[in-house]
């Protein structure tokens, strides 16, 4: 059987069952009042737009005396007695970050967590895909730690030296409430847009207050690289981070209520993603097979579309 042909039968049959998200979200010490609040709200703010905006299994926020170690520890073994294989995990950290030596620790009430320790408790979770935001400071220095193939994470800052508080977070609480962070329009807010909005608007707020960036994302969803800042096929970056529906916006979002659209939806968001993967692997496929199957896609993509408007 030729690459081409194994690959449309690949596209035919490899629509996934529909994914249950499961959403953790940990606000860390702030230091100070001021960033405190600051964390806090940024925390309760994505717990209420995931839950409003998405199918979800289960959504936890913990931040204040509850954002523990132990605490968090015990949440992610629940995720793991409870998560199905279909399903996805999302676990978004705000707060304050640094590195101690070679290791990162998120700053938390009680003993700090490593990026060791978080990747060990993250390993035991049956997700077939992960997404690990981590907005701290010096969070480039937890990639090394937490990358693994099918876990896409993505950090505010490059390295564990960038040790100054982050904006990152405001902007990814931004993403997942403005409809300008959909960029292709289909009414879904991928990790990949929300990640290339924070981004773009992080460097934005630097260049309008006319300061040295202190920050700059980086996102690793190759189980193998070390992080970029502009994931495309070129590099290899940003595809299963595309794959990732994190929220969804206007008749989306009311669909997702009703099991007939619900399904429609997974269907759609599945095919554009095989969409995006036939784009990634474009170089390896001959020129007519690429737009032989890239066009089976978009008229079935067409066809999804034209029932979820009915």
């Amino acid at each position: 059987m030729g690459g081409g042909v194994k690959l449309a039968a690949w596209i035919l049959f490899s629509l996934p069952l529909f994914a249950g998200n499961y959403y953790v979200t940990v606000a860390g010490l702030g230091g100070d009042p001021e960033y405190e609040q600051r964390f806090q709200a940024w925390a309760k703010e994505i717990d209420k737009l995931v839950k409003a905006g998405g199918e979800v299994a289960k959504s936890e926020v913990l931040y204040g005396p509850e954002a523990t170690r132990a605490r968090l520890e015990s949440v992610l073994r629940g995720v793991a007695s409870e998560v199905q294989p279909t399903d996805d995990l999302v676990l978004m950290l705000i707060g304050h970050g640094g590195v101690d030596g070679r290791e990162y620790k998120m700053n938390l009430p009680g003993p700090d967590i490593t990026a060791t320790y978080l990747a060990e408790l993250l390993d035991r979770i049956p997700a077939a895909r992960q997404l690990v935001v981590n907005m701290t400071s010096a969070s480039g220095g937890s990639i090394d730690r937490l990358r693994k193939p099918n876990r896409a994470v993505i950090t505010a800052t490059k390295s564990g030296t960038e040790r100054n508080a982050t904006i990152f977070a405001r902007y990814w609480v931004e993403a997942l409430r403005d409809p300008a962070a959909d960029a292709d329009k289909n009414e879904t807010v991928s990790a990949l847009e929300a990640f290339r909005y924070a981004s773009e608007k992080t460097t934005r707020f630097y260049e309008t207050q006319k300061r040295l960036a202190t920050e700059h994302a980086l996102l690793e969803d190759t189980g193998s690289g070390e992080g970029v800042r502009t994931p495309s096929a070129e590099n290899g970056e940003g595809l299963l981070a595309a794959r990732f529906s994190l929220i969804r916006l206007g008749t989306a979002q009311t669909a997702a209520r009703t099991p007939e659209k619900q399904k429609l939806l997974a269907k759609r968001e599945s095919l554009e993603q095989q969409i995006d993967r036939l784009k990634y692997q474009k170089a390896a496929i001959p020129a007519a097979e690429y737009r032989k199957l890239l066009g089976v896609l978009l008229l079935e993509l067409a066809k999804t579309q034209a029932e979820i408007d009915k």
